[in-house]
């Protein structure tokens, strides 16, 4: 069951001119280490920040069922590469919590880019019917 879907577009020139006013105060309030790392690796770096905004964003639309989702903060939502290069979301704190409470289990995400523009879709989904996951288990 599919809990929340959420999209973004993000203009990556906006975001080049956050980097270049406040790069450091606006890279410690949105991203992780591991986010920063990844992005500052590549070419064109506000292109990847810029992506992860938007998948930040994206998420939050996708929990804004939950009552307290409007306090999630930036750095509590990541996206990460995984083996494969597709891109992966990890939740901490009050992310993670929301959407626990929803009953997510399953994220899926995208990312794109063009010369301006930076968007990602998400879809939070549960496998669980009544308490009860796919397969089975019962957690």
């Amino acid at each position: 069951m599919i809990v929340g879907i959420g999209i973004d577009l993000v203009d990556i020139a906006r975001v080049q001119r956050l980097l270049s006013d406040r790069k450091d105060r606006a890279v410690r309030r949105l991203f992780t280490e591991a986010e920063v790392a990844y992005a500052t690796a590549r070419a064109e770096p506000a292109r990847h920040f810029a992506s992860r905004i938007a998948a930040k964003e994206a998420t939050f639309k996708a929990l804004t069922r939950h009552p307290r989702a409007r306090a999630i903060g930036w750095r509590e939502m990541e996206v990460i590469c995984g083996d494969t290069g597709a891109p992966r979301l990890e939740l901490s704190g009050l992310a993670a919590s929301c959407a626990a409470e929803l009953g997510a289990n399953r994220w899926w995400i995208s990312l794109t880019h063009s010369e301006g523009v930076a968007g990602a879709v998400v879809v939070v989904e549960s496998t669980s019917v009544n308490g009860v996951h796919e397969g089975g288990d019962s957690r």
